[in-house]
């Protein structure tokens, strides 16, 4: 199955259910964010697991460890193959969301946004240092007991060596002569699979595409 995960961020449950459909035989499942959630609730989950491919909800919990693991909870219905939570939100939090978590859902915690730079760290009153954040969140994760993290490209190799089992999910992945955006640390496809990653998010560069089709099939192409 394809490593690649289409993240479809859009209100339109129509909209997103179209571009799932034209892309089904490229990508290996759906991503799902807050936008998509806050539109279309568990309603829209269900029409969209009904396309037949993986969904990942991608949420980021991040709160109090009973909040996060009842929210988790309210979820079991919909069983995503994988679920967000933040790092960031602790031990306590970690362990507790894995624990709510349906069986066969992976919980994945997020250490860094691929939207964040050194100069973001320091605006929160962090060190300058990405890896070292990354790495410090990996290392949490791991031994919290989730099954693996989101970080970005730049990241991922040096997180394996640390969690050589762990569950590596990239985001912020474009193609060589995509268009960057909002995102601030990112790498190519390939480039991101060969350094340990287990399943690539990508957005735009097939979402907003003229042809989502086409953009799924050469991007799956350089893999």
């Amino acid at each position: 199955m394809s490593p690649i995960y289409v993240a479809i961020d859009t209100p339109d449950l129509e909209r997103a259910k179209a571009i799932a459909t034209r892309v089904k035989a490229h990508v290996g499942g759906i991503k799902l964010g807050l936008e998509f959630f806050m539109a279309n609730g568990r309603h829209g989950v269900h029409e969209m697991h009904d396309i037949g491919l993986p969904i990942f909800l991608d949420l980021k919990f991040h709160d109090i460890p009973n909040t996060v693991a009842k929210a988790i909870q309210a979820l079991r219905p919909l069983e995503p193959a994988i679920l967000t939570v933040h790092a960031a939100g602790g031990r306590a939090m970690l362990e507790d969301a894995k624990a709510a978590a349906p069986t066969g859902t992976k919980v994945v915690a997020v250490t860094m946004l691929t939207s964040l730079d050194d100069s973001d760290l320091t605006s929160i009153g962090l060190k300058p240092d990405p890896h070292e954040q990354v790495m410090r969140l990996t290392e949490l994760a791991r031994s919290a007991g989730v099954d693996g993290i989101v970080c970005s490209g730049n990241e991922v190799a040096a997180a394996k060596k640390l969690w050589h089992d762990g569950f590596f999910v990239i985001p912020g992945v474009r193609p060589a002569n995509g268009v960057i955006g909002d995102q601030k640390r990112v790498v190519t496809p390939r480039a991101a699979l060969d350094a340990g990653a287990s399943i690539l998010v990508v957005g735009r560069p097939i979402t907003q595409a003229a042809d989502p089709d086409l953009a799924a099939r050469e991007i799956e192409a350089t893999l």
